[in-house]
């Protein structure tokens, strides 16, 4: 079972997140970070998610985003900027949605 991250560890990779779509820090840096803190094989097992996708997946559950959002522990905001392509997916919420992709949403309730 995989440990739940801190409020500090969730912060540090939403930063890390922002500062590598934008360009203020290299694939190298950043994978430094995801590494440290989710482990050696985050970078392995997580699939990159197209916004569609996860707006299918949404969809196919007969979710809201808000309702989509609750169990991942995200904000309705942050699936709608995913949705329409502005994010993309990195560490917790890329795993999560990886398990939802594959096994259904039902796996993380």
């Amino acid at each position: 079972m995989a440990k739940k991250l801190s409020k500090l560890s969730e912060a540090i990779l939403e930063m890390a997140d922002d500062q590598y779509r934008t360009g203020l820090m290299d694939k190298v840096e950043y994978d430094k970070i995801t590494v440290r803190i989710l482990g050696p094989k985050a970078l392995q097992n997580a699939k990159p998610i197209r916004a569609a996708q996860i707006r299918t997946m949404r969809l196919r559950g007969e979710l809201s985003q808000s309702q989509f959002a609750r169990p991942l522990h995200l904000c309705a905001g942050y699936i709608s900027q995913l949705e329409r392509g502005i994010k993309e997916p990195k560490g917790p919420a890329l795993a999560l949605l990886n398990v939802i992709r594959r096994k259904g949403f039902e796996a993380i309730l």
